[in-house]
């Protein structure tokens, strides 16, 4: 087994899936942070709502394009011998089971973090898959695969600095604030700033 060769058509696609997998996951925090559109529309139900619009939408794509070759591709499969229709079918089970597991618990730490956290994690965690996967399967890396993961790491190391750092100083904006609050010279300028608009109308 070696690396797949690299196409502009994949480098798209693996694009437009990690800006659609980001926009989702921006949309569906403004859903859960927004005010209430419907009863008991947390974060489980919010991806049930969505895996099942979604599923309706691709169906008739699904069709237009591949028809039914999935079902061809399966009776070959019983045909080889190599397994059996009751095997195929519930290898499909418990990988769509798992599958829908796992972008469930997804979107439940997407209800604890901020988008462009959870946006970092999922490029992250591809990354580990493919290390993981490079290491489980015996598969070579190129050059250019070792590269990109390197960007990525480096990338969400970035992040989490910046992130540190941001949080640090709204800390100690926050500590100057509330010192600012309680210092009688403010309570003074406060007062008289309220009292010389009441005197001109403006309160």
């Amino acid at each position: 087994m070696k690396e797949l060769s690299f196409t502009f058509l994949a480098l798209a696609s693996a694009m437009l899936s990690n800006v659609s997998s980001a926009a989702r996951g921006v949309l569906s925090k403004k859903t859960m942070s927004g005010k209430k559109i419907g009863e008991n529309l947390d974060a489980q139900n919010l991806y049930a709502i969505l895996t099942a619009m979604s599923t309706i939408i691709m169906i008739p794509f699904m069709l237009a394009f591949e028809g039914t070759g999935m079902f061809k591709a399966c009776g070959d499969l019983v045909a080889s011998g190599k397994f059996t229709r009751r095997s195929i079918f519930t290898l499909l089970g418990f990988g769509s089971a798992s599958y829908y597991a796992y972008n469930e618990v997804a979107f439940l730490a997407l209800g604890k973090v901020n988008p462009v956290t959870h946006a970092v994690g999922n490029t992250i965690k591809r990354v580990v898959i493919i290390a993981a996967s490079a290491v489980a399967f015996t598969t070579p890396m190129s050059t250019g695969s070792i590269i990109g993961s390197s960007i990525a790491i480096f990338g969400t190391l970035l992040y989490s600095l910046a992130m540190n750092a941001t949080k640090k100083q709204i800390a100690e904006a926050g500590k100057i604030v509330e010192k600012g609050n309680s210092s009688p010279d403010f309570k003074v300028t406060s007062h008289v700033s309220v009292h010389h608009r009441f005197l001109s109308g403006k309160g």
